[in-house]
């Protein structure tokens, strides 16, 4: 009962957040996904971590420690840095851009006729594949904690289930296979009901009241999936013995030599140690949103001062790579004491969707009651902050950029109105939510999907970013990585198995491509350079543009290795902050704690260096 009473009271907060904003978003589309930009920056940190903090991610990490060791983590822990880059070089920017999408950005970053056609595609890919496939991926997830949590077959009458039962069978097409041994049919009726009641209970809110209820549950939905997380972590120490004995543990289950390799921060063997060195250097720059392209860039534009738009990369970054990673590592550390695993389990085929369940088995087994219900608010919270983000974020790419530019604008010739565009914007996430249950069915495990979305997105990233940093970057460039990618990646995929391999490949073709057809094609007109540097006041390389624009003195570059400076110094301060603390509570075989405590005293030391940089806005121009 008292479960079912912090469900229920977590249900009657978020629909009435909805609610209470519903008629504020209803006047205009900057109203609905901005929030009229009038967020503060610790809100928009908070509610990036909450939609980072999705209920796939536990699971997904489950299966990286239980398949490559801690250190595989940092497959995760890496993208601090594109955190940080978006923060304090490009979030300012993208804020000044005063674009609704990152689609929109094109035509204000280039001209031509083929910058409508460019928008139509990234709005078309981000807002539906990439979208989608992200969507689905939660959705997996919540599949696999339905089936735990929610047996609808025990609770139901027979009559009653055998409506949707017998409508499952005629289709005939099963949601992946049980993890608990139910019916093919029986676990997926079970888990279309549970996903059908989440999601409308999302899109109650989040299609009524827009980005401000999105936000706003965003912000008790972390609190309380940090507050769950907490004590699900307290318990499973208390399980293990306490935090000194996770270490034995291991080495008693595993053996010493495995219990070295699983425990450490750095991949151990000289091969693996390339392969890893490459994935990790190019995944946090070539990854698809390295420039916060996505939900991340709508919370900079959301924010009510440029200051706010660092400020909420910042916290961002580190709630993410630092709270929450220190207790998904407890739990997941301690899960291998708890549930261990063989080396022939290890070798199966379904061996990382196994370990992606153990921590939703943790929670039925482990914790009690009272306890249980916080950490199913905990996930439902993560689950609903995820799915709110991304209809929020797909359906502005339908509306803004397909439907009132491309349909409305372009070929009907005629302006909608606000409330039009709103209406449109609320009908847009039934069709993604229909898109992504399709996508869903044909899913694997949550570590595959996430592995062939990073192959497809790794084309993106550095022309992204440096179309923010360069001016000579154009239209073709960015066209040219698109294309480069959706034909290597599916040909990557199919030919090499070996992540670093399909990864270096495409950063190398795509990139190479992108500068190539740079130099052969026209360069963007100055005079919308220039426009574009005098509204975004973009760092970089932007000498032709700041003169056209009568702001010779505005020192872009300087401006450039300014930021770039907060952003080493602060993802210094952040990882070494992440190992010592990971350290402390998860100590490898043999290593000393005073390593741990050092590398505390160093992320702690550098501080004041970087948060400088929160304290600087926009400079302003001075003219000769």
């Amino acid at each position: 009962m008292l479960d079912l009473i912090i469900i229920l009271a977590f249900v009657v907060y978020a629909v009435g957040s909805g609610l209470r904003a519903r008629e504020k978003a209803s006047e205009n589309l900057r109203e609905y996904f901005l929030a009229g930009r009038s967020i503060e920056g610790w809100r928009a940190g908070f509610s990036m971590a909450a939609t980072q903090f999705a209920a796939d991610t536990p699971l997904l990490v489950m299966g990286l420690i239980a398949t490559g060791g801690v250190f595989l983590l940092w497959r995760l822990w890496i993208y601090g840095l594109a955190f940080l880059l978006m923060g304090f070089v490009l979030a300012s920017s993208w804020r000044r851009s005063q674009v609704l999408t990152d689609a929109e950005l094109t035509e204000l970053r280039y001209a031509g006729r083929g910058t409508l056609f460019l928008r139509s595609v990234k709005a078309i890919y981000y807002g539906t594949v990439i979208n989608c496939v992200g969507m689905a991926m939660v959705l997996v997830a919540a599949v696999r904690i339905a089936e735990v949590f929610l047996p609808w077959h025990e609770w139901l009458p027979k009559a009653v289930y055998t409506v949707p039962y017998s409508a499952v069978d005629w289709v005939g097409i099963p949601l992946g296979e049980s993890m608990t041994g139910l019916a093919p049919m029986v676990m997926t009726t079970n888990s279309l009901l549970s996903i059908v009641i989440i999601v409308l209970f999302v899109a109650l809110y989040s299609t009524t009241g827009g980005l401000r209820s999105v936000i706003a549950t965003d912000v008790a939905q972390f609190s309380l999936a940090i507050i769950g997380t907490a004590i699900y972590a307290w318990i499973v120490v208390d399980e293990v013995g306490g935090i000194g004995a996770l270490g034995e543990r291991i080495v008693d289950l595993y053996g010493q030599a495995k219990a070295i390799e699983m425990l450490a921060f750095a991949p151990t063997g000289e091969e693996m140690l390339t392969g890893f060195l490459i994935v990790v250097s190019l995944q946090w720059f070539f990854q698809m949103g390295s420039d916060g392209t996505g939900y991340l860039a709508q919370r900079s534009l959301s924010c009510k001062t440029d200051r706010d738009a660092t400020i909420a990369a910042v916290v961002f970054t580190w709630l993410q790579i630092v709270l929450r990673s220190v207790l998904w590592l407890i739990i997941g550390v301690g899960l291998l004491v708890i549930y261990p695993f063989t080396q022939q389990q290890a070798g199966a085929d379904d061996f990382a969707a196994s370990r992606e369940l153990v921590f939703v088995t943790g929670i039925a087994e482990l914790l009690p009651p009272g306890v249980t219900g916080l950490m199913l608010v905990g996930l439902l919270a993560a689950l609903a902050s995820t799915i709110d983000t991304h209809l929020n974020w797909g359906a502005s790419y339908w509306s803004r950029d397909i439907y009132q530019r491309l349909v409305c604008q372009e070929w009907l010739d005629r302006q909608p109105g606000d409330r039009e565009m709103v209406l449109v914007a609320r009908l847009s996430s039934a069709g993604i939510l229909a898109i992504a249950f399709v996508i869903m069915a044909n899913l694997g495990s949550i570590q595959d999907a996430w592995h062939i979305t990073l192959t497809f997105g790794a084309g993106m990233g550095s022309v992204l970013v440096l179309r923010w940093l360069w001016e000579r970057i154009n239209l073709f460039s960015e066209l040219a990585a698109m294309l480069v990618s959706m034909v290597a990646a599916p040909l990557l995929i199919a030919y090499t198995d070996a992540e670093w391999i399909r990864l270096g490949g495409m950063a190398v073709l795509s990139t190479a491509a992108a500068i190539g057809i740079t130099y052969v094609t026209p360069s963007t007109p100055i005079e919308r350079l220039a426009g574009f540097y005098k509204q975004v006041r973009p760092m970089g390389f932007w000498r032709r543009a700041a003169e056209a624009a009568d702001l010779p003195d505005a020192r872009p570059v300087r401006r450039l290795g300014r930021g770039l400076f907060y952003t080493a110094v602060c993802a210094a301060s952040v990882f070494l902050m992440l190992v010592g603390l990971g350290k402390l509570v998860v100590r490898p075989p043999g290593e000393p704690v005073w390593w741990a405590v050092l590398y505390v005293t160093g992320s702690l030391a550098l501080i004041p260096a970087w948060w400088r940089g929160l304290a600087e806005d926009a400079p302003p121009f001075r003219r000769p």
